[in-house]
């Protein structure tokens, strides 16, 4: 099975290794947009304009699905980028809901882009949501610059919450950082083990994973690094 995966810099990689581990044996394309990261302040316009660009790469290459593994593109574009492909398109925040439905939560806190904040897909879907715009933080990571007073300014205020929805898929590299200031009580939430455990895949190809990025620099190589513990063929676009 070969599968695309995309998202505006490294934070679809959290996806495309939770992929791996329970998927080893298929063929993983990634397209990284990090020459216009980040993609939380973008218009919807701009968005729809450059994921479509990516749809359109994905076709080219005969991938058997799609996987948006970024929360902006997932709350704004997702029915517009399947009106133009055949391709089945999945999203990272469809899955995430339907998981915080099944639980009795009383105080779910989101921290998410300001795109994905201000599509209030998380408070329109589920009760008892706190939405919280947290741009700082892809800056940070793609950037390997971590300032945890920033993140305890966050984080802090909201210690009594039930659950904490990574409402972006750059989050999943701040857990640590996160449960500095979070009771062991809060569930910590992340889009790509719930979009994994959503879905039934075949697992009977050879593993290989070639990833596209739109910049490449010592950054970026040290970030993939520091997630994607198998092998890669990688290649600017």
């Amino acid at each position: 099975m070969k599968i695309g995966l995309f998202d505006s810099g490294i934070g679809g990689l959290n996806v495309l290794k939770e992929f791996i581990n329970a998927y080893p044996n298929n063929i993983y394309i990634y397209y990284g947009d990090t020459l216009n990261v980040p993609y939380g302040e973008k218009t919807k316009e701009e968005l729809f304009d450059l994921s479509s660009k990516i749809v359109n790469f994905f076709e080219e290459k005969e991938v058997d699905l799609i996987v948006i593994a970024c929360g902006t593109v997932s709350s704004t574009c997702l029915e517009k980028l399947r009106s133009i492909t055949s391709i089945p398109i999945f999203d990272i925040i469809s899955p995430t809901i339907n998981y915080l439905k099944k639980k009795n939560l009383n105080g779910i806190l989101v921290f998410g882009t300001k795109r994905t904040i201000d599509s209030h897909i998380f408070k329109d879907n589920i009760n008892n949501v706190i939405e919280v715009k947290t741009p700082e933080f892809v800056i940070m990571l793609e950037n390997n610059k971590i300032d945890s007073l920033v993140i305890k300014k966050y984080v802090s205020e909201f210690k009594e919450v039930d659950a904490l929805v990574l409402g972006c898929t750059h989050y999943p590299l701040l857990i640590p950082e996160f449960k500095k200031y979070l009771s062991d009580k809060v569930e910590i939430v992340d889009m790509g083990k719930v979009i994994v455990s959503s879905m039934t895949l075949k697992n009977n190809s050879r593993y290989k994973l070639d990833m596209y990025f739109t910049k490449i620099d010592e950054n970026l190589l040290r970030n993939i690094n520091k997630i994607i513990k198998t092998k890669y063929l990688i290649s600017k676009i």
